[in-house]
């Protein structure tokens, strides 16, 4: 995420969000955090068709999962204490999850080289099989029941 939508979403302002992460730079390696390079963000700008006018004065930061985890924790906004208290509980239920779902994922590793294996000799209907249970695995995606019509 760009640190224009997480300073919104942490109710800071970007300036002040990306002062509290140059004071904490050491808890952002690179796989947490990087800067776009001016080909990047005008390659962007030309996919999202913005106005080249404005007061962009610097490449935006951009955050992976890790990097906006560790984030809120050194903001000090209540909005960013309550996520960061979020991120925790979610961390502790997936762990619990896995604890108590070993043979899930050892099923789902089984069933994975299967579909490898069986994908060499038919392509097209195991990216089918692929996307569904990928689709399956998203927690981003509401639940849905039923059948489509």
């Amino acid at each position: 995420m760009f640190d224009k939508d997480l300073a919104m979403l942490y109710q800071v302002e970007t300036k002040r969000l990306n002062e509290a992460v140059k004071r904490n730079i050491n808890r952002f390696p690179p796989d947490f955090m990087f800067q776009l390079t001016q080909s990047e963000f005008s390659d962007l700008r030309s996919q999202i068709a913005t106005s080249n006018r404005g007061g962009q004065r610097y490449m935006p930061y951009v955050f992976t999962e890790q990097g906006i985890s560790m984030l809120s924790s050194v903001l000090n906004s209540e909005q960013a204490i309550a996520i960061n208290i979020q991120i925790m509980r979610v961390f502790v239920k997936m762990k619990q999850f896995a604890l108590e779902h070993k043979d899930l994922a050892e099923r789902i590793s089984e069933l994975e080289q299967y579909f490898i294996k069986y994908a060499r000799e038919n392509n097209t209907e195991i990216e089918r099989i692929n996307d569904a249970i990928n689709y399956l695995l998203d927690v981003t995606k509401p639940a849905q029941i039923g059948f489509k019509t």
